[in-house]
């Protein structure tokens, strides 16, 4: 290997962290794209309509191969400041029960936002700079532990880390 050859890595990663915090900047955290590794997975924030509403995020986990659309929220907790995420599929509306929820519950966890250097803190507000990676806790292996995986359905589950590719609006 050429000396360019083995400098070209280092000089285009560089780059791409350049650029992502830059778009990042640009991008609120409400309106931020992201996708897995593998680009099977599309999470998209969209704004919260109300002040008064409990989440303080609210996202869609489209599986781009077969269309299906979950949706998510994001929580703050009460006893230490953590993002807690809910993602969810065909849930009854109006009262449920707690057997109810849980059966449509497909993710639970800790969303957290990842810098350029690796590391991790809260979800940004909604109208901050958008986080150039989150990370949900757990999040392949719910889905993969979930109904909706098998034959016929979902057989691809996505990393937990999710990097910043767009922003919509």
């Amino acid at each position: 290997m050429s000396p360019v050859q083995s400098l070209f890595p280092p000089v285009l990663s560089l780059f791409v962290l350049v650029s992502s915090a830059a778009f990042a900047a640009e991008c609120a955290q409400q309106d931020a794209i992201y996708e897995d590794r593998d680009k099977a997975y599309e999470l998209r924030f969209v704004p919260v309509e109300s002040a008064a509403a409990a989440a303080s995020h609210i996202f869609k986990l489209a599986v781009l191969k077969t269309g299906l659309l979950l949706d998510g929220y994001v929580m703050p907790t009460d006893e230490v400041s953590r993002s807690s995420g809910i993602i969810m599929h065909n849930c009854p509306e109006g009262d449920v029960t707690g057997a109810e929820l849980d059966a449509c519950t497909v993710w639970e966890g800790l969303l957290y936002s990842i810098d350029d250097k690796g590391g991790a803190a809260n979800l940004p507000d909604g109208t901050a700079a958008a986080a150039g990676e989150i990370l949900l806790a757990d999040l392949g292996s719910s889905i993969r532990s979930s109904a909706l995986w098998g034959e016929g359905q979902l057989t691809v589950a996505p990393w937990d880390v999710l990097t910043l590719k767009g922003c919509g609006q």
